[in-house]
């Protein structure tokens, strides 16, 4: 039975707390730029790493950059992550692009522009009803 808080659960958050800083301080490339570490997945022998990053940038030419820069950059930040923890065996970093935040973004503003054109099409055709739990609300409101 696995335990409740695994020691890779351990390291991988302590590793994603040190990348980010060394990603946000250490870091000189203009390549990079604003770099958010998500998620560190370590592997049960704590010889890889998978760095789950976004960027603020959405094209895909751009973020094939940063993360060719990240990539081309891992050895050296993995000598200083290595320099603040105290781990025998430092991981093999591997980063990957996290692209959820933009999925959610994107999914969002899909079912904001369905409600808008429902709402849009319940105003041309004369009848202006709106669910009954957007009522309760308005109700809640007066």
């Amino acid at each position: 039975m696995a335990k409740e808080f695994s020691r890779t659960r351990r390291i991988g958050q302590q590793l994603q707390q040190e990348l980010a800083q060394v990603l946000q301080r250490d870091i000189k490339d203009p390549r990079v730029g604003m770099v958010t570490v998500n998620d560190v997945d370590v592997s049960r022998d704590l010889s890889y790493a998978k760095v789950y990053v976004t960027f603020f940038d959405e094209d895909t030419k751009v973020v094939e950059g940063k993360l060719a820069a990240l990539e081309s950059a891992s050895g050296y930040i993995r000598s200083l992550v290595a320099g603040r923890m105290k781990l025998r065996v430092m991981p093999e970093l591997r980063f990957i692009y996290d692209a959820s935040l933009v999925e959610g973004m994107r999914m969002s503003n899909l079912v904001s522009q369905v409600i808008s054109n429902d709402k849009a099409k319940a105003r041309q055709h004369g009848t202006d009803e709106t669910p009954a739990d957007e009522q309760d609300i308005d109700q809640d409101e007066k």
